[in-house]
């Protein structure tokens, strides 16, 4: 699912693996104990129905409705790689 406005996302969305295979060896392939995600995975193999869900980034559609230029305007704080603090 994905939504625009103006040539613009402002909603995106998609289903999770809900495989519990794959994800244990995505996990090993990635260098993740598999150990400390059990609980995870167990619920996927035990029952977890397959489940997605959706996104709506609400500074962009500030953004748009506001017709700003920037979507730095619209954040109380916004972050970049030389701002992590307010």
């Amino acid at each position: 699912m994905l939504k625009v406005c103006n040539g613009e996302e402002i909603i995106s969305g998609g289903q999770r693996v809900h495989v519990p295979e794959l994800l244990t060896e995505r996990a090993q392939a990635c260098g993740i104990d598999v150990n400390t995600i059990k609980a995870y995975l167990d619920a996927f193999r035990y029952g977890m129905p397959p489940h997605g869900g959706f996104g709506v980034g609400l500074e962009r559609v500030v953004m748009l409705y506001c017709a700003l230029n920037n979507i730095r305007k619209t954040s109380l704080f916004p972050r970049d790689p030389t701002r992590i603090a307010p």
